[in-house]
């Protein structure tokens, strides 16, 4: 991508008042999706189906008010769309992020700063020995792998993977350079894999890439958006954190202006599935049954396959005392689920999903209060939920959870609604998405 194009990605010229209204309007509706993000550099590094709008955060952290940039946090900073917003308006961040794997893609991306040479030298010294090794396919080649790519594609791709295992070194160049590897498998996939899905073995793509011209436009895309970041005045002013936000901070009490996250919902995606292809090809998982104990352990209880496994008791959720200002409605909507499985047949465990999922978050909101500051703002992008078509309103049981945790007040700002484009196979409940602003 050239200079100018580049430019125009993150300003670029001076638009009338009228376009600028429809900027904006746009970036209000569009906050609590990362599709915008793919056009824009660094963030595209890696695209993870968990994310929004990153010149949302960027207006949002401008709009605060005082007079200098706000300390921003992020306890839900999946691939880092938060810090990068941050680090370009020049606010100081901190980042959590439960998901092992994923928090180490957040923490690549933030090495933007890295000479480009130094990293261009490791890629194509990289690339070099792997175009002239031999293949070595496995014979117990894992399942998904053998589903995802031809034998041709699967033969380049561990080419590049063994390679990198033999001569890297524990520097923060061969950690973009693992990024870079990680980045370019769905598109080198045969099969459905876009990374907002789970992967799909029997759909079929019109066209994918060569792992090689894949790899490398990969790294000239990124030495590229490393140059640009540069020349407009990134700062590097973020910090990551692999932390599970449910546990006390790793940070300074009443220390934060800003939160801006945006939490899973409570609708049963499975984020530990969604790097599953990355983390099968890296050989830290060997199946769906591995998930688990890698991952799900480690982030919040929102989808029924963590809790079916945790095999959890309905009535000692919601015993918990955090759950007290929602605890009526909690229960009536969990009994509910709880009959009305037994007559489906995959008996979900939507009922011990919803309840755990409210024990987490207020833990988190606990944690919050400690970190913000008296008067700090919070934000979280999330939507409601309706298992089995029962009505779970989200956004007002984590406003009046944090309410009871201290902060002083809640709103919510609709962006849009959700289940009423396409008719939802499930159910027909109308949903939304939109902000929760806490204050206090």
């Amino acid at each position: 991508m050239n200079s100018f194009s580049q430019l125009d990605l993150f300003g670029g010229p001076q638009f009338p008042p009228d376009r600028e209204k429809a900027t904006t309007q746009r970036q209000e509706r569009r906050s609590g999706t990362f599709t915008d993000n793919m056009r824009l550099p660094i963030h595209r590094w890696f695209r993870y189906s968990a994310g929004f709008s990153a010149e949302w955060v960027e207006q949002a952290i401008k709009d605060f008010p005082s007079a200098r940039p706000p300390v921003v946090l992020d306890p839900f900073a999946g691939s880092g769309t938060t810090l990068l917003a941050a680090e370009k308006a020049g606010a100081v961040v901190y980042g959590y992020e439960s998901h092992p794997f994923v928090s180490r893609i957040a923490a690549a991306k933030l090495l933007w700063h890295l000479d480009e040479q130094r990293v261009l030298h490791a890629a194509m010294s990289l690339l070099g020995r792997a175009k002239a090794s031999k293949p070595r396919v496995p014979e117990q080649l894992p399942d998904l792998l053998a589903k995802c790519f031809t034998p041709a594609t699967i033969e380049r791709l561990l080419a590049l993977r063994d390679c990198y295992i033999e001569i890297r070194q524990e520097t923060d160049e061969w950690r973009l350079v693992w990024l870079a590897i990680t980045a370019i498998l769905r598109s080198c996939s045969h099969v459905g894999t876009a990374q907002w899905q789970y992967v799909l073995p029997n759909k079929r793509k019109a066209a994918f890439l060569d792992p090689f011209h894949a790899f490398e436009a990969k790294i000239s895309e990124m030495i590229s958006d490393m140059d640009f970041a540069k020349r407009i005045g990134f700062h590097q002013t973020a910090t990551m954190f692999s932390h599970d936000a449910r546990e006390p901070a790793p940070i300074a009490e009443h220390s934060i202006d800003l939160v801006l996250t945006s939490p899973p919902y409570p609708n049963n995606y499975d984020y530990a599935d969604a790097t599953r292809l990355e983390m099968t090809f890296w050989g830290e998982i060997a199946s769906w049954g591995d998930l688990q104990l890698t991952i799900r352990r480690f982030i919040i209880r929102s989808c029924s396959q963590h809790t079916a496994a945790e095999r959890l008791h309905l009535e000692d959720l919601l015993e918990d005392v955090t759950l007290a200002p929602i605890q009526a409605e909690l229960t009536e909507v969990c009994n509910q689920l709880a009959t009305i499985r037994m007559t489906k047949g995959g008996k979900k465990t939507y009922h011990t999903m919803v309840a755990a999922y409210f024990v987490d978050m207020a833990k988190i909101l606990m944690q919050l209060r400690v970190a913000c500051k008296p008067g700090a703002r919070l934000c979280f992008v999330v939507g409601d939920s309706a298992p089995y078509g029962i009505y779970v309103p989200a956004d007002l049981w984590l406003g009046r959870l944090a309410v009871a945790t201290g902060f002083d007040s809640f709103s919510f700002e609709k962006v849009r609604d959700r289940n009423v484009k396409w008719k939802n196979r499930k159910h027909r409940v109308p949903l939304h998405e939109g902000r929760l602003w806490i204050k206090g």
